[in-house]
């Protein structure tokens, strides 16, 4: 599930670091906004935000949405190294809300998914002995953001066009829509992804994504982001809590091509 963590942001309350960058204007076109979110992801060491992961299915929902709440941890510890940690303690499927817990660890290749009610719990290597994730790339990771990547590589796979502001919109953003060209490796996974630019903080705050068959949508809000937090985050934060392995079933899954 966390591999499908494509993020579609709610306008949150940010508390920026002291590398507030230059806001951009609201009749900003395409190349801005590119070239805004490629200087932010410069500078975007990690976040933490309150999560809300809503996916809709035709065929398995019969078009009822499915949402978890939770909290979401990142940090970039070199330029192709990163870990996120996703904790969702709260399912909600039409007006039922429910406790649930399941809880994700990306770190150093290794996927850790966590099924509390049914104490599940499996470590899968998603990336090769030596190999490293950027979890930010288009096409790599979870979190497929035009952030922190050059203008051109966005626009060499994508047909990128820029949408009028709807009502729905959160407050100053800027909406860009991103198709998948004919060739590209995207073409595979998405059919469409539709982004949401806080003008202020030049952070994506929304990202919505329509899947290659156009028939499983998902969202992700984040609430309360704070980009580059002060204290930095510390291991601590993306350290699992001790679980009695005597309880649990344990699995480990190899890397598969």
């Amino acid at each position: 599930m966390v591999m499908g963590l494509v993020l579609s942001l709610l306008l949150p309350s940010l508390a920026l670091a002291a590398d507030q960058p230059k806001p951009l204007p609201a009749d900003a076109n395409v190349d801005q906004v590119l070239d805004a979110l490629d200087q932010r992801g410069k500078s975007l060491k990690e976040f933490t935000a309150d999560v809300k992961l809503t996916e809709e299915t035709e065929a398995a929902l019969g078009g009822v949405a499915t949402s978890r709440t939770g909290k979401v941890t990142f940090q970039r510890k070199g330029d192709e190294d990163a870990r996120i940690r996703v904790v969702f303690d709260n399912k909600i499927s039409g007006r039922i809300s429910r406790p649930d817990k399941k809880e994700y660890l990306l770190d150093k290749g290794i996927l850790t998914d966590r099924d509390y009610p049914n104490k599940i719990e499996v470590r899968r290597q998603v990336v090769k002995q030596g190999q490293k994730m950027n979890l930010l790339k288009l096409g790599e990771g979870p979190f497929p953001l035009p952030i922190g990547q050059a203008k051109e590589d966005v626009l060499k796979n994508f047909n990128v066009g820029k949408q009028p502001a709807a009502k729905d919109d959160p407050k100053d953003t800027i909406h860009l829509t991103l198709k998948p060209k004919p060739g590209s490796s995207m073409v595979r996974r998405l059919s469409q992804l539709d982004v949401w630019v806080d003008r202020n903080s030049n952070m994506p705050v929304r990202i919505d994504t329509t899947d290659a068959s156009g028939g499983e949508r998902r969202q992700t809000d984040l609430n309360n982001l704070t980009v580059n937090p002060q204290p930095p985050l510390k291991d601590a934060d993306f350290t699992l809590p001790p679980i009695d392995q005597s309880t649990w079933s344990i699995k480990t899954e190899a890397f598969q091509e």
